[in-house]
């Protein structure tokens, strides 16, 4: 693993100023990254932690209207009662995503920016993966067993399928994610 620098952002212009580092990546959860890090596939110069930031809530609303912060672990979201009692495909696709340690620890936003479990982009021998590195190709195109690859959305660029049960629950429900970014907030 190559060396890093580590710094915790106080407050989001901080954290989004660190983020315009070249390099910089940010963490939370960790779940994810970490497993990355071991593995050589990510190698940040700059971890920006945002572990403080208050991004933790989950309110409901005028109208019924959920708003989950990104650091909110999978496990609170999946036990608040409102989510339980009037949108259960959240609960159950949080619930089923990962084993209780990781919902403990795996975050909201995390979640949704996982990358592809494709087995040729976790390949220990690297393998042509445009996701892993870009103009590789997508050794899945050729490959004989499709049963993890993507039925919509693919391209020739890559077959994988995006891994967060989340997002499809999200998208079932026709839920808006707000971003903010060095660019700015956005909507998605």
């Amino acid at each position: 693993m190559k060396e890093f620098t580590y710094v915790k952002a106080p407050d989001m212009a901080a954290a989004l100023t660190a983020l315009r580092r070249p390099g910089a990546q940010l963490v939370a959860g960790g779940t994810e990254l970490l497993n990355w890090l071991k593995d050589g596939i990510e190698a940040p110069d700059h971890l920006v932690d945002i572990t403080g930031l208050p991004l933790t809530a989950v309110d409901v609303g005028p109208h019924g209207r959920l708003r989950v912060g990104a650091l909110a672990r999978m496990s609170d979201l999946a036990a608040h009662p409102e989510v339980a009692r009037e949108r259960p495909v959240l609960a159950q696709s949080l619930l089923l995503a990962a084993s209780p340690q990781l919902r403990n620890m795996a975050t909201i936003g995390g979640n949704l920016q996982q990358r592809t479990r494709c087995p040729y982009f976790r390949a220990d021998t690297p393998l042509p993966c445009n996701k892993r590195t870009p103009g590789a190709g997508c050794a899945a195109l050729q490959a004989d067993d499709t049963a993890q690859h993507a039925i919509f959305g693919w391209t020739q660029e890559c077959a994988a399928t995006h891994p967060s049960d989340l997002a499809v629950a999200l998208a079932a429900l026709d839920a808006t994610i707000l971003i903010s970014g060095p660019g700015g907030e956005r909507r998605g």
